[in-house]
């Protein structure tokens, strides 16, 4: 047999194929995610779960022209297979190759890079409302929304301006029961109602062929019956929650049945006004192990097959701890040693490895779903009724409740600790996931102290601080394998940075995991007889002024080093409280990110590119140096 997928290079190719056709392409694109995913980590469950969705929306819709967005992202993967790409599917989520969201840059079939969940109707209702305006009215817009980001307060905001607006607008429920995670929260609840019976359809159509066929005998009985109909779909679908913020509700229907999915879009595609349709599916679907166990398959690492089927997987499991695994630990030993403290996770629970601290302590563990500003707000109740709450989220999600931070908790000045995962920079997931602008963002704030650990020795003694701290404290840590710098450990004191050592030729200024890089730099340049001293800050925000000055002061050369942007970030921090002092910074170097969003590729190969690797320092120290003397000493 003719493999299909080779074949499909545009959308417009997938009318060509037969019924039967196309159901075995939904097998080759799965095969296809399969084979991908033996090679190198990818998501995985949820595009698993899309496919015929994926498959119905370009059957129905020409996307060349209408509006579609996928949220979150992350479920893009069978939209680029038919989208012209499969021969760059082997580059997904590598340096150069193709992002592992949505890109605009890379397709035209791409609107938004749209890697943070809850957005989409937000947009599609602004591309409709655009649209509208200039004349191209024929335009349809359709926003693919998961169950686990519906419960986002940006999703409401935008249901009820969509029913408000009344424009033509399609929501596409997939609701597959879960986020990363179980889904959590009442409207899951809700949504749960849906799965239980597939009556409410067949009962829909009897009803609507009843009321064609009752005489005429007044306003009432015909308005009675209306009721009983929306009865019906309150009590068996949970669908009036959107037919009251003005969406017309229909579903709910099996989204791995094609020919029905490419039925019911015929019938919504021309409805008038805001259209919700409801589609069941599962995360996983097509691969046993991954539908099975869809927490664990939503990123799976690489995976081997084992036996002749090709759906039986093997995971390669096993590597080296990573700086998660020391912070959710000493997470759990707080949990253990004081009731006061909860731990509040926005639909990160796996992420996070806080699996043991919600099975343990279920009464102290919150998670509240993808609602970012909800958890923030939260925890400053619980402050305020005298617990510490502690947030553990990643940096580039806590961005979501920059309003929360500045209101409920810096204005209060209330002790919620803040751990920020995935801070700096992630790697494969991109631009949307790199956490580099925590560090300008949270310095802003009075009453904030903001930490990073230097290596895995800070951990504990950090949150150990900030527990016991009287304010806001945040402390960020990366994406990575711990690592550790052999030294006496310095007691944590609130502003105050460790001197590993001096040198006479100047000073590496480590702010966060990067310390170690330094310190190996160091031992480099020793070598070649030059020596340069490794500062770990520690705080950015107090700063360490009398240590970090005496550098500036003292130093011939000071290089500030952070895994995050340089625009407001440590370096800046560290220039503004030089300047108030008035000393010369001419001998200042400030290493970061630069002012551009940083593509996504292995930590390691981007670290190298920005110069944050030993040789990048090591060269950055070697020219400042050369430099200097050439000024210094003119031929």
């Amino acid at each position: 047999m003719t493999a299909l997928l080779p074949q499909i290079n545009s959308p417009l190719d997938l009318h060509e194929l037969t019924d039967a056709q196309l159901l075995d392409l939904a097998q080759e694109m799965r095969d296809e995610m399969v084979r991908v995913l033996s090679i190198r980590p990818a998501h995985f469950a949820s595009n698993l779960g899309v496919i015929e969705l994926c498959l119905a929306l370009h059957l129905t819709f020409d996307f060349r022209r209408d509006r579609l967005i996928w949220d979150t992202g992350h479920q893009i993967y069978p939209h680029k297979l038919i989208t012209g790409r499969y021969r760059q599917f082997d580059t997904i989520r590598t340096r150069g190759g193709l992002m592992g969201y949505p890109n605009p840059h890379e397709s035209p079939y791409d609107l938004f890079v749209t890697g943070h969940a809850g957005c989409s109707v937000s947009c599609a209702l602004g591309l409709k409302a655009g649209d509208d305006l200039l004349g191209q009215d024929d335009r349809h817009s359709v926003a693919v929304i998961g169950d686990g980001a519906l419960p986002s307060g940006i999703v409401f905001e935008a249901l009820n301006n969509a029913g408000g607006l009344r424009k033509n607008l399609l929501v596409i429920l997939n609701d597959n029961e879960m986020s990363i995670c179980p889904r959590v929260g009442a409207l899951a609840h809700c949504l749960d109602q849906a799965r239980l019976t597939n009556f409410y359809q067949g009962s829909k159509r009897h009803i609507r062929d009843l009321l064609k066929h009752i005489p005429l005998v007044g306003g009432a009985a015909t308005h009675a019956l209306e009721q009983l109909k929306d009865g019906m779909k309150a009590f068996l679908t949970g669908g009036m929650l959107f037919e009251e913020l003005g969406f017309r509700y229909f579903g709910p229907i099996d989204g791995h049945d094609l020919p029905t999915l490419r039925r019911w879009l015929r019938d919504v595609r021309d409805q008038q006004g805001p259209v919700l349709l409801h589609v069941l599916t599962t995360k996983g679907h097509g691969v046993p192990q991954a539908s099975a166990d869809p927490v664990t398959y939503h990123t799976p690492p690489v995976f081997e097959k084992v036996g002749p089927e090709r759906t039986i997987l093997s995971l390669k499991r096993g590597g080296a701890r990573a700086y998660t695994d020391a912070v959710s630990g000493a997470i759990y030993q707080h949990m253990k040693n004081d009731t006061r403290v909860a731990v509040l996770t926005a639909a990160m629970c796996q992420g996070n490895k806080l699996e043991k601290v919600r099975a343990d302590f279920p009464s102290r563990f919150f998670d509240t779903g993808i609602c970012e500003s909800h958890a923030v707000a939260f925890a400053a109740g619980l402050a305020k009724a005298g617990m510490r709450p502690l947030v553990d989220i990643y940096s580039t999600f806590l961005q979501r409740s920059f309003d929360q931070l500045f209101q409920e908790v810096a204005l209060q000045n209330l002790p919620v600790a803040f751990t920020l995962d995935r801070a700096g920079l992630t790697g494969p997931d991109g631009p949307t996931h790199h956490g580099v602008f925590d560090i300008p963002y949270l310095r802003l704030f009075p009453n904030f102290v903001v930490m990073a650990p230097g290596d895995e020795m800070d951990v504990a003694p950090m949150l150990d601080f900030a527990l016991s701290h009287s304010g806001p404290v945040s402390l960020r840590y990366p994406k990575a394998n711990l690592e550790r710098v052999d030294r006496p450990l310095v007691p944590m004191e609130l502003g105050q940075a460790e001197v590993y050592e001096w040198g006479e030729d100047g000073v590496l200024i480590a702010c966060g995991t990067l310390f170690p890089t330094c310190v190996k730099a160091a031992e480099v340049l020793r070598e070649d007889g030059l020596d340069i001293g490794v500062v770990n800050a520690r705080f950015i925000k107090p700063l360490d002024r009398a240590t970090l000055l005496r550098a500036v002061e003292e130093m011939p050369l000071v290089v500030t080093v952070e895994e995050g942007t340089l625009e407001g970030g440590f370096g800046s921090a560290v220039l503004e409280a030089a300047n108030e002092a008035r000393l010369d910074t001419s001998h200042v170097l400030r290493l970061g990110l630069p002012d551009r969003f940083v593509e996504h590729g292995e930590r390691g190969e981007l670290l190298a590119e920005l110069g944050l690797d030993v040789d990048g320092l090591c060269a950055t120290v070697r020219r400042a140096l050369a430099n200097k003397i050439e000024k210094d000493c003119p031929v």
